[in-house]
């Protein structure tokens, strides 16, 4: 009978300890792109970055002219005149590279900006978020709209320290 009445209780604790998690998604795209200050910021990077390809467009068509006239003229030219204009040649392809690596590539330019511009506003979103989660409840909030995935935990979930403490 004793028994019974442990098991009962343990029962009924468990069950008055689970509760049904709340989980939510959004779609944080949706959400930026109906933002008006995301816009501009969009059309701003837009811009800056259709000036900087038009300058990649500009000194490949410039490569392009010295690599015709090298070959339109390299049964004229001697050894070392050809040697001379395709090392300039080369100079110039390698500028281009820098350039586009200085302007476009994984920490340039155009990613500076972007982090200037946009994340401000991504902040305030993701900040509205948390918000809202703790407000309404919410345990888990994912992103159905991008590649975020979870935005949004509550830290009660978050059993990182447990696991760090078991490993031996």
């Amino acid at each position: 009978m004793k028994r019974l009445a442990i098991v009962i209780a343990f029962l009924s604790m468990s069950v008055f300890g689970m509760q049904a998690q709340r989980i939510a998604c959004v779609d944080v795209v949706q959400i930026l792109e109906s933002m008006e200050d995301y816009k501009s910021a969009q059309t701003e990077l837009d811009q800056v970055a259709a000036q900087w390809k038009q300058q990649v467009d500009q000194m490949r068509d410039e490569i392009r002219g010295l690599f015709n006239k090298y070959q339109s003229e390299m049964v004229l030219l001697s050894d070392d005149a050809k040697l001379q204009r395709e090392d300039e040649i080369m100079k110039k392809e390698k500028d281009l590279r820098d350039y586009q690596k200085k302007k476009f590539g994984p920490e340039g330019a155009l990613f500076k900006k972007r982090q200037e511009l946009v994340r401000p506003i991504q902040d305030r979103v993701y900040t509205a978020i948390e918000d809202y989660a703790e407000k309404k409840g919410y345990d888990f909030i994912f992103d159905k709209g991008g590649s975020a995935g979870l935005l949004f935990t509550n830290p009660r979930y978050d059993k990182t320290s447990d696991i760090l403490g078991s490993i031996k």
